[in-house]
């Protein structure tokens, strides 16, 4: 995947820019899909879609796949959460 910095951006159209990325690959490969509901420079909130609703691994993909993505590019985001999570 190709970096999403773009010097020119803000970092919430980067985070964006990622998240639309991650989405795409999710929905071509898996069914599902990914939507940024808030960022607030430290927390993002997500939504899973798709075949993620209901799918015992929409856990693993939140975390391992959604947030550890997210991380290795945005360091300074402590967490990613899903609104199911965020209750």
């Amino acid at each position: 995947m190709a970096t999403p910095i773009n010097g020119n951006a803000s970092i919430d159209e980067q985070v964006r820019v990622l998240v639309d990325r991650l989405s795409d690959y999710i929905e071509q490969f898996h069914g599902g899909s990914v939507e940024l509901i808030n960022f607030d420079g430290k927390v993002l909130t997500v939504r899973l879609g798709g075949a993620c609703l209901g799918c015992p691994l929409s856990p693993n993909t939140l975390h391992g796949w959604v947030e550890g993505t997210i991380k290795q590019f945005f360091p300074q985001i402590e967490r990613v959460e899903s609104i199911d999570d965020a209750g």
